[in-house]
């Protein structure tokens, strides 16, 4: 019977290989799966629920949206960004002094706090200050997951290591905001914002065990004397090429961050009145078009899914410039689609095409590590990422301001910068070692 099995093995054996699939990396990849799951079937319907929170049903502009609404979102979408950038640099500072398994521990703990504030205090303002706990996990986590990726696999399956990471990190982008829609259409926005929170906080605690068990610790006996504390040494330290990354990303970013917060609020008033006259529940088109945006976040996500590892095994095969400018091009092209997506059906392919635009983000990660000094990975990183989700945080405000005159003008503004980012790194963007 052993040797029966043993073809089987070989088989698992080199597809974990080829995956570069380690210990450490499959109690990341867990990791990911719990708390991510919680981020996003919750975090993902927060402009909604301050909508809610702030309702005004005297407002008289296009969404209905009151003054205090339409602020509070925009201040969401502004902490998302700035906290992402203040936290990046020492979440990769702790991750390279501290080791990725206790930085991460530390990361999912401040994220718990965030979650019981959300849950027991029923205020924009406790919403804003909840966030400022959970809703940068991804950003402060990400130098100690890349950090664990570029110890545990080979220089030459960084690629494909990043890839197997972002596609896991899809299933819950996936699956969390089509329950946390399901949540709001049994319960409705409130209660189903609040009880997705509480499931939340449970899978960040189960997260917490499985990394204790399977992600090896890695404290460096000398943290202190790798861990570079000055951002500024650190820039110096930078190649050309990273900053020419870094410039074509923050274009890129602005196009993303404009409308960003506000794609659901535009999705679910076209799609409300297409479910309204439901006699015996007033919310129930409310409630039917949180579902249907979930769906469609989950048809976004499984696009994304989609690309992933063949994307991966083309880019380390013809290069990564191609990949990249193609997913600039994603990005730019989604806010214009949007503008013209007044209906359910015309929305599916919109929502492909935001899912495309993740065609090539692994492959710009794996290009940062590859670009980073040894001993300095998790820190470059952060240092990558807060210069620009600093920049990019006044996006969020801008497009606040810009809905508040028009969504349409929103969403325009939001494509001129997608195609500046486009074209920018298709004239200065270069490929791992061709300068």
């Amino acid at each position: 019977m052993a040797n029966a099995d043993e073809p089987r093995l070989n088989r698992l054996q080199r597809t974990a290989e080829y995956l570069g699939l380690k210990r450490s990396i499959v109690g990341m990849l867990i990791m990911i799966v719990l708390v991510g799951m919680g981020e996003h079937m919750a975090e993902r319907f927060l402009p909604k629920y301050l909508e809610e929170l702030t309702r005004d049903q005297g407002a008289q502009n296009f969404l209905k949206i009151s003054a205090l609404g339409v602020l509070s979102i925009g201040l969401l979408a502004f902490m998302d960004d700035m906290l992402s950038a203040l936290y990046s640099f020492p979440g990769g500072y702790l991750s390279d002094r501290l080791g990725a398994k206790r930085a991460l521990m530390i990361f999912n703990a401040l994220s718990m706090v965030g979650y019981l504030i959300v849950i027991f205090v029923h205020t924009w303002w406790a919403v804003l200050l909840g966030a400022a706990f959970f809703i940068s996990w991804s950003a402060i986590s990400l130098p100690a997951t890349m950090d664990i990726i570029s110890k545990a696999v080979p220089k030459t399956k960084r690629t494909m290591g990043v890839s197997v990471q972002a596609l896991v990190r899809r299933v819950p982008k996936t699956l969390g905001p089509f329950v946390g829609g399901t949540f709001i259409a049994i319960w409705g926005v409130g209660d189903g914002v609040r009880i997705a929170f509480a499931f939340a906080l449970g899978l960040a605690l189960v997260a917490m065990v499985i990394q204790k068990m399977l992600i090896q610790d890695d404290r460096p006996a000398d943290g202190e004397k790798h861990a570079e504390k000055n951002p500024l040494k650190l820039y110096g330290q930078m190649s050309p090429a990273l900053r020419s990354l870094l410039t074509s990303d923050i274009l890129i970013r602005f196009c993303e961050r404009i409308p960003d917060c506000f794609v659901i609020i535009w999705v679910t008033t076209w799609l409300e009145p297409q479910f309204a006259g439901h006699a015996a529940d007033p919310e129930y088109a409310v409630k039917m078009a949180a579902f249907w945006f979930g769906v469609l976040s989950a048809i976004e996500n499984i696009t994304a899914v989609l690309c992933y590892i063949p994307v991966a095994h083309m880019a380390d095969r013809f290069g990564k410039k191609p990949f990249v400018v193609i997913t600039f091009a994603f990005f730019a092209l989604f806010p214009l689609a949007l503008l013209f997506a007044h209906s359910l059906w015309v929305l599916v392919p919109v929502f492909i095409l935001r899912g495309l635009k993740e065609f090539g983000e692994p492959t710009r990660k794996a290009l940062i590590m590859d670009l980073a000094p040894e001993n300095r990975k998790a820190a470059m990183f952060g240092l990558y990422y807060l210069l620009r989700d600093v920049i990019v945080s006044f996006a969020a405000l801008g497009g606040a301001y810009l809905w508040f005159v028009s969504p349409q003008l929103t969403l325009l503004v939001a494509f001129g910068f997608g195609v500046i980012g486009t074209v920018w790194f298709a004239v200065k963007g270069r490929d791992l070692g061709l300068g």
